[in-house]
């Protein structure tokens, strides 16, 4: 049973410009983390997660909204919060031991005190006998247990992770999970609550006690699921599959009509919408996997395991599929349209013409042959390209399109790139040139 609310966070906003453009990162997110639970920000990449926790422990303001810790308004950085991040932010000129030292220092704890509280977190979290160790001769897994004791020292209250796991291998993400939920279950450690952040569904269900789910453009709260399990849980269960596949239908949604699903362009009113950052190799294998199910249809979390792909990956292959009009979306069931069953049958220049009728209906890349057309000599420039993208998307994200177009563009050979020359032309323009 949990007690008072540890963090309350209302209405809370972030908006950030890049040159006369705003853009919102979050947008109105409500959420209270109670003293005693393990909560999860779960949601697809861009959504807002990170930008959150920072809210949460003071290291960033937002725009609008209020941060409380306990009744109080949040100024500055939080003292009795800290976070770990997904990469493992060691000084490597210095030993395990000295690491975990460095946040006690920070707070003016006394060189004997330090040392004594250093060395029994060291062998609370299992690295016991490499206090002289280097983070160079450490595995990824152990270097991320030095991250958590240095984090501890400070006995925080409020523990924030920020996709700890991601950066490890398979094995060694595992063991680390279960040794974390050790430290959390046993009351080793002073910690009061958890909030960690994850794309991983599976991860967020093994782990916490809720999981906040979040979506993006603009990043929300989309769901609130009480994880009513006992641990340790066991992942074949009936009730773990149940609410991963909940988790999943949330975050999926279902198809909307054509006009919905494609967005804009760039530049019109509602916003371009972003291409997934997908492979299509890997987007064509799942196609192939799912004709060879019966009804052509799957439950997607079922889908996730046919194929092993991590969830967060999954969800933007089943995206593609919906934005291309090879599947439809609905209740966590992802089923092969006429279109997609055609594709997946196809050989494979027969592919290439049916996904370059389907992408040439996108407004974003109407817009891209738009712009080809009008530049000099039919040849656009990069960062021209990006400079218009930003219009509708952040820098980083508007690279990432481009690079999205550029290889959607090439597999259906209707754009052409010069990686050396930085320069973009339709596939047609280039192949009209005399040799």
């Amino acid at each position: 049973m949990h007690n008072e609310a540890l963090v309350k966070v209302r209405g809370v906003t972030q908006r950030f410009h890049t040159g006369r453009k705003e853009f919102i990162a979050v947008r109105d997110i409500n959420l209270t983390v109670n003293d005693g639970e393990f909560v999860e920000l779960l949601g697809p990449s861009g959504c807002g997660k990170s930008t959150l926790l920072r809210i949460v422990t003071g290291l960033q303001k937002p725009s609008e909204g209020t941060v409380l810790y306990r009744g109080e308004p949040v100024v500055g950085v939080n003292p009795q919060a800290t976070i770990v991040f997904q990469t493992f932010a060691l000084f490597p000129w210095l030993t395990v031991q000295q690491n975990v030292e460095v946040a006690l220092k920070a707070r003016g704890v006394g060189a004997d005190d330090r040392a004594h509280r250093a060395l029994e977190l060291i062998d609370r979290v299992g690295l016991d006998g490499f206090e002289t160790a280097y983070p160079r001769e450490l595995s990824g897994g152990m270097r991320q247990k030095v991250g958590f004791a240095r984090a501890m020292a400070v006995e925080p209250e409020l523990l924030c992770l920020d996709e700890p796991f991601s950066a490890l291998d398979v094995l060694s993400a595992e063991s680390l999970r279960s040794e974390l939920l050790e430290l959390w279950q046993s009351g080793d450690i002073p910690t009061k609550a958890i909030l960690m952040v994850t794309h991983n569904i599976e991860e967020a269900v093994f782990m916490s006690d809720r999981i906040v789910v979040m979506d993006k453009n603009p990043g929300r709260v989309v769901a609130d699921v009480v994880v009513d399990m006992l641990h340790p849980r066991r992942r074949k269960s009936g009730k773990f599959a149940n609410i991963v596949d909940t988790v999943y239908a949330t975050l999926a949604g279902q198809t909307q009509p054509e006009h919905v699903e494609v967005g804009a362009a760039p530049g019109e009113p509602g916003g371009a919408r972003a291409l997934p950052d997908i492979a299509i190799g890997d987007l064509t294998g799942v196609l192939e996997r799912l004709h060879e199910m019966p009804g052509r249809s799957a439950d997607i979390f079922r889908l996730a395991e046919e194929v092993q792909a991590d969830s967060d990956n999954l969800l933007s292959l089943t995206e593609a599929a919906e934005l291309l009009g090879f599947a439809t979306l609905a209740e966590g069931d992802i089923t092969l349209t006429p279109l997609g069953e055609t594709f997946a049958e196809a050989r494979i220049l027969a592919r290439k013409e049916i996904f370059a009728s389907r992408i040439r209906r996108l407004p974003l890349f109407q817009w891209m042959l738009r712009m080809l057309d009008a530049a000099d000599n039919s040849l656009l420039e990069r960062n021209i390209a990006i400079t218009a993208l930003e219009l509708d998307f952040p820098p980083e994200e508007a690279e990432r399109q481009l690079d999205l177009i550029i290889e959607w563009g090439r597999y259906a050979e209707i754009l052409s790139y010069n990686d050396s020359s930085e320069l973009l032309e339709s596939e047609q323009t280039a192949m009209a040139k005399p040799v």
